[in-house]
């Protein structure tokens, strides 16, 4: 396993920090305070003519109440923190850190512009995997890569329910000037899945399933259906902020790397007998990789993902274990943590 260079795992971090600290930087108003339940957002608080608007800035925690605390200072920077965002891209780019193809970047891009991971949504699947590579600071070799053409974005419907603020311009705009076209669903009152008409890039809009059933779901924030899935709550819980390698760098929300292999050790042998069996060894090579990484540099992260993972239930396990039956390097690796 590679390592990436001091030079590209600095210009990374730096980029990160950059990112965030443009996320704060445009308040119009005064940052305001929210309770709901157990748990703690933060709005920007202003008025607009007569009507007063609460735009969602993200949940509690100290990091983002220290950048709240700056946001004064941080204003007026934002040509500046471009400048320096495209400095930091070139140094990656120089380093060889892997970026995202024109397509992908485009799509993602326009996302995060609008809202969509500011308001909950993060990106999984292969497109979260290729983060791990500033995440974790070592190259991704193409085995484990394997390019897709699916764009996964997965958030929680409560979260998209209580935080009362919606994406600056419709998805359905978005998508239609990247010339992707709605995939009918059964219901046709529900769309989950948009494609591209020139090409076969595929976004997905994902939620957790809290039930037996897996059907379709809303999420009112982003303004769209999505597919319902077990297991999904275990692996989009606590995401974190990464940046999307693509012109100047979006902030976008992934996975924690840990909880991304463990998933897909579930993943690989649900699709193992289905229509998507192809994917299941993709699945499993990622595993394996982020497995043999993470050992080494967050072991007790990991072995605390595996073990939360296999105490859901006897039917986890079972999944678990069927993947890792096939994975005796990994099953070995996680058996030593």
């Amino acid at each position: 396993m590679q390592n990436l260079s001091a030079v590209a795992r600095s210009a990374w971090i730096d980029l990160l920090r950059n990112l965030k600290d443009g996320a704060v930087s445009g308040l119009i108003g005064t940052p305001k305070r929210k309770q709901v339940g157990a748990r703690t957002y933060w709005y920007d608080h202003y008025r607009l003519g007569s009507q007063t608007i609460d735009r969602y800035i993200g949940e509690d925690s100290p990091e983002l109440r220290h950048r709240l605390q700056r946001h004064r200072d941080l204003a007026g920077q934002d040509r500046a923190r471009e400048k320096e965002r495209a400095r930091l891209m070139r140094i990656l780019r120089a380093e060889g850190v892997r970026t995202a193809d024109i397509n992908t970047g485009q799509i993602v891009s326009a996302m995060a512009r609008t809202g969509v991971f500011r308001l909950g949504g993060t990106l999984v699947g292969t497109n979260a995997f290729l983060c791990y590579e500033g995440e974790l600071g070592v190259r991704i070799g193409f085995d484990a890569a394997a390019q897709t053409d699916d764009i996964d974005i997965a958030s929680f419907e409560r979260l998209s329910l209580v935080i009362d603020d919606r994406v600056e311009t419709p998805l359905g705009e978005v998508f239609g000037d990247l010339k992707f076209e709605p995939v009918p669903a059964l219901d046709r009152r529900h769309v989950w899945r948009w494609r591209q008409t020139d090409r076969q890039t595929m976004v997905e809009f994902l939620t957790p399933s809290f039930d037996d059933q897996e059907g379709l779901r809303e999420l009112p924030a982003l303004g769209v259906s999505a597919q319902s899935l077990h297991h999904l709550n275990y692996l989009i819980a606590e995401p974190l902020q990464v940046p999307f390698l693509y012109r100047y760098g979006a902030l976008v929300q992934v996975p924690r790397p840990e909880r991304f292999a463990i998933h897909k050790l579930i993943v690989a042998d649900r699709r193992r007998d289905g229509p998507d069996s192809a994917k299941s060894g993709k699945d499993r090579a990622q595993a394996a990789f982020l497995i043999d990484a993470l050992a080494r540099e967050r072991p007790v992260e990991l072995a605390d993902a595996y073990d939360e993972a296999r105490e859901k239930g006897p039917a986890w396990r079972k999944r678990i274990a069927a993947s890792l039956a096939r994975m005796p390097g990994a099953r070995a690796t996680l058996d030593t943590l």
